[in-house]
């Protein structure tokens, strides 16, 4: 159709700096009608291809160019759908004006940060956890300080938001707080996810995490040993606070279920299959899926040790994860296991030290982990030494005798 809007982009030499870059400019077509207008970004000559109106190559440069234009050509598309709807006649110079007006309005992060978080809050217990909203409140709390401390403000534009902002606020995380790796990584990523919304709505036009290289913390040993997990079976205490502790922590390495989920479990969910097998039918609290997990003897054995204790019909009693993190440390000392143990490690131990180790399938562990993405299960399960070795061996008898060297007579 004649009135179709076009959106091109175009350089301005005869601005050319003295580094010989040009600046970018873009052009709004509908019917006969005009409009140019900056894209407040410049590129080298060298790198410019007239014919595509785009950055050549795939180096950092023009890569991140040619992001910045797509996202100023999707959110002029997106302003000229809604001035269609409203009225008829759409020339150049109105869609320029409602992309321009969009694109500079004063949207502060502060504030959109702030009401994210409390729709988020709204929805916990109903599809969102009460420890991520927990979470995203501290993330708050820290950019907060942070404008505070830095820049002695309570708020600020996102359009003022540029790669140095980020930069500075990653030193202040990890050099004047004196914050671990992985705790920044969890805490940035919360204000990533707020840059990356303001992006998709049209109140930013670039990325400044774009250069952002985060350092991720060196991933350790996080299962436990199959010799470590048959200590704890085999050690008794004169507490019942640290043998409470160590049932409940075997019934997840033995089970993969996660602290939250534990504390739910009921008898309602032990169901009993064609062949008489147990299983554990339950959903993640995290995410709402479904895992089906076969009652090894282990937690069935724990199960039986507290039936008709717990109350509300729960399998185990119910205590705190501080509770159980606590006197984990002391069977860890009991033990002679030399590592710092907390309950979480006990998912990880089922995934790879009980069900990877023995031959079940990474798609199988996902499945009970009630994983919705391998990517996720590839965390939790590791493969260890002792599998590698006892796969080798099953290999070497597979293929023995079935392959020889052809001889050759060495050169002289």
């Amino acid at each position: 159709m004649k009135n179709d809007l076009k959106v091109s982009f175009y350089l301005k030499k005869n601005e050319v700096d003295c580094e010989g870059k040009c600046p970018v400019m873009g052009l709004i077509k509908i019917g006969k009608t005009k409009a140019s207008f900056s894209a407040k970004t410049k590129v080298h000559l060298s790198l410019w291809d007239i014919n595509s109106g785009r950055a050549l190559g795939k180096s950092k440069a023009a890569t991140g160019l040619n992001q910045k234009l797509d996202n100023i050509n999707v959110l002029i598309h997106a302003r000229y759908k809604t001035l269609s709807k409203l009225k008829e006649n759409i020339v150049a110079e109105q869609v320029k004006v409602a992309f321009q007006g969009i694109a500079i309005r004063q949207t502060t992060l502060m504030a959109y940060f702030k009401n994210y978080v409390d729709n988020y809050e709204k929805r916990v217990g109903k599809d969102r956890t009460l420890s991520t909203f927990k979470e995203l409140k501290n993330a708050f709390k820290h950019v907060s300080d942070f404008l505070k401390t830095k820049y002695r403000m309570t708020d600020i534009p996102f359009t003022s938001l540029t790669s140095k902002f980020i930069e500075d606020y990653d030193y202040y995380l990890r050099i004047k707080l004196r914050l671990q790796s992985g705790t920044i990584l969890g805490i940035v990523s919360r204000l990533r996810r707020m840059i990356k919304y303001a992006i998709n709505e049209g109140i930013l036009s670039n990325d400044p995490f774009y250069e952002y290289e985060p350092d991720y913390p060196k991933a350790g040993q996080k299962y436990l040993t199959l010799p470590d997990v048959e200590k704890i079976i085999n050690m008794s205490f004169e507490t019942g606070n640290l043998n409470l502790t160590k049932d409940i922590f075997l019934f997840s390495c033995f089970t993969g279920l996660a602290y939250t989920d534990v504390c739910k479990q009921r008898e309602d969910n032990i169901v009993k299959a064609a062949d008489n097998v147990l299983w554990i039918k339950t959903s993640r609290q995290k995410t709402g899926t479904p895992c089906h997990i076969p009652l090894l003897e282990i937690p069935a054995q724990i199960i039986e040790k507290y039936r008709g204790i717990s109350t509300d019909g729960k399998l185990l009693p119910t205590v705190s994860n501080s509770f159980l993190n606590r006197h984990l440390k002391e069977i860890a000392k009991y033990c002679g296991i030399n590592r710092h143990l907390t309950f979480h490690q006990s998912r990880h131990t089922y995934a790879s030290t009980i069900a990877l180790s023995h031959g079940v399938c990474i798609e199988s562990v996902g499945s009970m982990l009630g994983h919705k993405d391998l990517r996720s299960t590839n965390i939790y399960a590791k493969t260890t030494n002792e599998k590698v070795e006892a796969d080798m061996e099953v290999l070497e008898v597979k293929i023995s005798n079935k392959y020889e060297l052809i001889q050759i007579e060495p050169a002289s």
